[in-house]
């Protein structure tokens, strides 16, 4: 007998969406909260029951502890799911969940503050034995201390914010007179982002890959990794395209990598769904970097190589059940590649480009699926992460996969708005690429190919229609204009045009 009835997700968009996809299968009934900016949004038209949080700045909707519990008891959820993002790794919010008598969908209070600070995390992972990236033991206090660490371990070294993540608070220090200002720069920007400014070093790895290492962990002591993923597609410290299998990994590693991961989840008495995250160089030395204690966007294509639900085995190891595999009962079946579509121009340094969705057009077909939660006439709000869907594959092999991904970024069609979908068709025609060689500068190497302008021909003709449309629109909405519309452009309003008239 299931003891979740009802779960609250404390989060918004795909994750949201996802998580209560998993909880319709088993029968779970869902509860959404909604700032002021995703009246309209999807996880609000999916879920069971919908709450108002607040205002859409997340400080004042999706971050406020006191707003998400007030809903769950109102509800009457006795679980909550904090999917990634905002308050997933807040340990107060876990500690106030089990306070309230509401089931937290994810590790111990104790277990998040210890990783989630990172000088913490490293020294448990020293304590187990576990490579870490040579550099300081703790937080350093002064300029000075900076300077004594670069003559035991050389530059260029990395300046990180002890509670940082999604690539805030960190500086590359590449020559000596760097160092006073990318140490005042990275305080200054952690405590704006996290409210510490607390600040280590770490040596910076060249040209390194960075590998993570999925993990379930149960009430009663099984552990157990679901493989690899390879990250190394990012731009500014934020990944942009994951798979799996890593082109990297020899058998070898992979067990041994595999094996590293287990022992530091049962390091810290780790419960749920997490991440080891590995930094591997060149010549195949990994070292630790940090554990996320969440689900990770880029699950789903772990999910579709393994067979494994991750948000199914989250909930089931939350209600105290043992995991019902060991590690010798998993594998990794094909190749899975997740390219994160994003709502931004890469040609312009990726500025943001919210506003209105006039038409969208989702991939479809054998080993395709896509996580997302937009639609047509929906305004991306301004508040909130870029990222709208996540497109996942699958294919027999590596290569199938490519080529899947390139036919269904090919099919997928967005228009209103910037997306990050031809910068990742690019990727997939990248001869680098392509031989599965590459590093987490890819970006940066590759930026001539990547960044080049081109006109998309499959929908410039839509861009060009979705344009006419708005500005009849405009036309219709305007108070000074009485002018009436032709039998003509009323066709085109009522979407009988022909696109071969262009």
């Amino acid at each position: 007998m299931s003891k979740i009835k009802k779960v609250l997700i404390a989060n918004r968009g795909e994750i949201a969406i996802r998580i209560m996809r998993t909880c319709r299968e088993l029968g779970i009934e869902t509860v959404a909260v909604y700032s002021e900016a995703d009246r309209t949004s999807l996880h609000v038209r999916y879920a069971h029951e919908a709450y108002y949080i607040g205002k859409a700045p997340s400080n004042e909707s999706y971050l406020i502890i006191d707003k998400i519990i007030d809903a769950a008891k109102k509800s009457g959820a006795n679980a909550i799911h904090p999917g990634y993002g905002f308050l997933s790794e807040n340990a107060e919010f876990a500690e106030r969940c089990t306070k309230e008598g509401i089931i937290f969908i994810g590790p111990s209070p104790e277990v998040i503050v210890k990783m989630g600070d990172k000088i913490q995390a490293r020294e448990a992972m020293m304590k187990a034995g576990i490579s870490v990236v040579p550099g300081t033991e703790g937080k350093i206090s002064s300029e000075e201390e900076v300077f004594k660490v670069i003559e035991e371990i050389g530059l260029p070294i990395m300046i990180k914010a002890s509670a940082g993540g999604g690539g805030k608070g960190m500086r590359l220090v590449q020559e000596a007179d760097e160092v006073v200002s990318a140490v005042r720069a990275a305080r200054s920007e952690a405590l704006s982002s996290f409210g510490d400014d607390s600040v280590y070093i770490e040596k910076y790895i060249t040209s390194p890959h960075h590998i993570e290492f999925q993990i379930l962990a149960d009430q009663h002591g099984n552990v157990v990794h679901l493989f690899e993923r390879e990250c190394s597609i990012q731009r500014r410290h934020q990944k942009m395209i994951e798979e799996t299998p890593s082109p990297l990994m020899t058998p070898e590693l992979r067990e041994e990598m595999g094996k590293a991961a287990v022992e530091a989840a049962r390091a810290v008495n780790y419960v749920g769904a997490g991440t080891i995250e590995f930094l591997v160089d060149n010549t195949l030395n990994y070292y630790f970097l940090e554990m996320n204690t969440r689900l990770q966007v880029e699950h789903p294509i772990t999910e579709r190589v393994t067979g494994v639900d991750l948000v199914k085995q989250q909930i089931r190891v939350a209600e105290g059940e043992k995991l019902g595999f060991t590690q010798n009962d998993l594998s990794q079946k094909g190749h899975a590649i997740e390219c994160r579509i994003y709502a931004e121009d890469p040609d312009n340094n990726f500025m943001p480009s919210a506003g209105k969705v006039y038409k969208i057009s989702e991939p479809l077909g054998l080993g395709v699926r896509t996580d997302g939660y937009v639609y047509e006439g929906y305004e991306i709000p301004i508040y909130y992460d870029p990222m709208i869907s996540k497109l996942i594959v699958w294919g027999k092999s590596r290569d199938e996969a490519i080529r899947r991904m390139r036919r269904a970024l090919y099919e997928y069609k967005i228009t209103g708005v910037k997306t990050s979908i031809k910068m990742e068709e690019r990727v997939m025609n990248n001869k680098n690429f392509i031989e599965g060689n590459y590093d987490t500068h890819f970006i940066e190497k590759n930026k001539e190919q990547l960044m080049k302008p081109e006109i998309d021909k499959d929908i410039s003709d839509m861009a060009i229609i979705a344009t006419f449309i708005d500005y009849l629109d405009k036309l219709d909405n305007s108070k000074n204009n009485k002018k009436e519309f032709t039998p003509a452009q009323s066709s085109w309003k009522k979407g009988a045009c022909n696109i071969n008239r262009f």
